[in-house]
């Protein structure tokens, strides 16, 4: 683990790298990342979609294999014995092929997998509408209600990938609405992200937006309140809260943070165009897709998922061959 010292707004964080014990390979990362109240960290290896749980000191302490194409982005429900994990499965894969990876596609899935055996205790099935008779259902994110949290167990669902449409379902998988954005003044495109945010004492579902470059805000009713970071935001992928501050992951090289009135405070590294050649990846001088060689302590290259723990760590994935999670510790 390489460490470094980095700051998120006005406060220092330590930079951690977490890497699994046989890594990096050639499988090319797209998931997500979730912590356990204990401060277990989740996310998949960069080859198949086999979720790992790290320790708070970064060892790998177990694998859970999952029938599974992706772990786009991840979700943990319940305390205790109960617990589980929603998982956003876009269907989609890059294989590793040469000069150039290859596309692995199958239906997109949203399922609930035990953190024990990875076997499916739950499934929201693809809603029966027109939008899905030709194209296909690629879900990027879930996001639930938790009752336990005094809300009302209902579980949405951003098809990202698919159809840029935010779904919002019963707790046993009934189709509620369906939500294309327009209430804001514009569709959605590619929202890629969706979380509960309960900073404030009424909770509200925040959705990263990404193609339109912001973050909108919505009620848990499905009603249109506001957007956040238009004109700041190049590129929105994920979205975490930590304390009172709002993170949002930019895939082309930064992490954008916003205080508690969602106002922009700063950003960790650089927002890059992501037009260099092989981007997020690098190209040798055969023309081969390799993982990018300048990765540096300190520095972003294409952030994808984001969470938190209960300690103000953040914990970061990114988007590329062999993966990276990099955990930011204060100070």
């Amino acid at each position: 683990m390489s460490a470094s010292e980095v700051m998120v707004g006005p406060a220092p964080y330590r930079w951690e790298e977490i890497a699994f014990p046989d890594a990096p390979n050639d499988g090319w990362a797209h998931h997500g990342v979730a912590v356990l109240e204990e401060g277990t960290v989740l996310f998949a290896r960069p080859d198949r979609a086999t979720l790992a749980l790290f320790d708070n000191e970064g060892l790998m302490r177990s694998e859970v294999g999952t029938e599974l194409t992706e772990m786009h982005k991840m979700t943990v429900v319940g305390d205790g014995a109960d617990r589980a994990v929603w998982v956003a499965d876009n269907g989609h894969k890059f294989l590793p092929h040469q000069p150039r990876y290859l596309d692995f596609v199958r239906p997109g899935r949203v399922v609930l997998v035990g953190l024990d055996d990875g076997a499916i205790e739950g499934e929201i099935e693809t809603p029966e509408q027109e939008a899905y008779e030709r194209d296909a259902w690629s879900p990027c994110a879930v996001a639930v209600d938790e009752e336990r949290l005094g809300g009302s167990g209902e579980i949405w669902v951003a098809d990202g990938y698919g159809k840029s449409l935010l779904h919002r379902f019963t707790p046993g998988g009934e189709l509620l609405e369906t939500i294309d954005g327009s209430q804001s003044g514009q569709v959605f495109d590619t929202p890629h992200d969706v979380v509960i945010d309960r900073r404030r004492t009424t909770p509200e579902l925040y959705v990263a937006d990404r193609s339109n470059r912001r973050v909108v805000v919505l009620g848990l009713g499905g009603e249109y309140l506001r957007e956040v970071g238009a004109g700041v935001l190049t590129s929105p992928s994920g979205i975490a809260t930590s304390g009172e501050l709002l993170l949002v992951t930019e895939l082309q090289g930064s992490v954008a943070v916003f205080d508690g009135e969602d106002e922009f405070v700063a950003r960790l590294g650089e927002a890059q165009h992501g037009d260099s050649e092989g981007w997020p990846n690098a190209v040798d001088d055969l023309g081969n897709t390799i993982r990018p060689p300048d990765l540096h302590s300190g520095h972003f290259n294409s952030p994808h998922g984001v969470a938190t723990d209960a300690a103000g760590s953040i914990y970061v994935t990114e988007w590329l061959i062999g993966g990276r999670l990099v955990r930011l510790v204060p100070v």
